[in-house]
């Protein structure tokens, strides 16, 4: 995986990020979902990596990343404090402007990413999700089944932790292979990669902060951006799977468009996992918008 790339850490914004660099040209940075690291774009970074320089990164909390302690305010994990480290990183690899594409948790670091550094970032993908507050906000019975897990995580300390640590496989077969696709989509190599990630000390902590955040302290962010009108400027692609439940649950497009002002998108035939699922649909995509 990751052919021509090489593996790094860089201290930043007082943690240490680990990502992978490859390639040559304008910066791209890839932010992972849930409950992955940055080896989810194994099938397209090589791709990417031959029109960009691609910085695939581990979202603090996740992958190689650190995973800084909890506090109450779970604000060492909201979307703010992880854009800043990706902003800070970026910087630190010699650019101050990029593009950026995200699934899932990283696309919801991507979208405060843009709010709070808007002359960062040149353009955007995002996959899979619709903005956190509509996604909350519009909460119904058939979100809460299929995404059971937003509900499961955000529970006080130390239930969810433990019950994720005593079978950290199991959660991962549960979550990741309950989505349209099944298991199917995902190599033994990145699997395992995956596995051994969640099984790293912490990692049960930082996966439930960063969802404690999401329903605490990102709200408010998000809150605070529209009551004063604050929205994204950049040009937006937003991407969703046709099998999957953010399409069956919200209008994402609809979404999108009350808090950005120049967005397209579709849906793609796939489910969750758009990068490991339709990869080649990814890339035709995402090439012609990013360039």
């Amino acid at each position: 995986m990751f052919s021509g790339f090489s593996k790094a850490q860089r201290h930043v914004n007082g943690v240490t990020i680990a990502y992978r660099i490859g390639g040559s040209g304008p910066g791209l940075l890839l932010l992972h979902g849930h409950p992955q690291t940055h080896v989810i774009w194994h099938k397209v970074a090589e791709q990417l990596a031959e029109h960009f320089t691609v910085v695939a990164a581990d979202l603090r909390g996740y992958g190689d990343s650190d995973r800084p302690a909890a506090t109450d305010d779970h604000a060492p994990y909201s979307k703010r404090v992880m854009a800043q480290d990706n902003v800070a990183l970026m910087a630190e690899l010699g650019f101050e402007r990029f593009s950026v594409l995200a699934h899932d948790r990283g696309a919801r670091v991507a979208h405060r990413l843009a709010l709070d550094h808007p002359d960062a970032v040149q353009r955007m993908v995002l996959l899979d999700i619709a903005p956190t507050l509509a996604m909350y906000s519009q909460t119904n019975e058939a979100f809460a089944r299929a995404y059971w897990h937003w509900f499961f995580l955000i529970r006080p300390a130390p239930l969810p932790e433990t019950l994720l640590e005593a079978n950290p496989e199991g959660y991962l077969r549960s979550v990741m292979g309950s989505r349209s696709a099944g298991l199917a989509p995902f190599t033994e190599q990145a699997f395992a990669e995956y596995l051994r990630c969640l099984q790293r000390p912490g990692s049960a902590m930082g996966i439930c902060e960063d969802y404690r955040a999401s329903a605490s302290i990102d709200l408010t962010h998000d809150r605070a951006d529209l009551e004063r009108g604050h929205g994204l400027t950049l040009p937006l692609l937003v991407l969703w799977g046709a099998e999957g439940t953010v399409g069956r649950c919200f209008q994402p497009l609809e979404e999108w468009r009350q808090v950005a002002t120049d967005v397209r998108g579709r849906a793609l035939p796939a489910g969750h996992y758009i990068a490991e699922e339709a990869p080649q649909l990814l890339l035709d995509e995402a090439l012609r918008f990013l360039r």
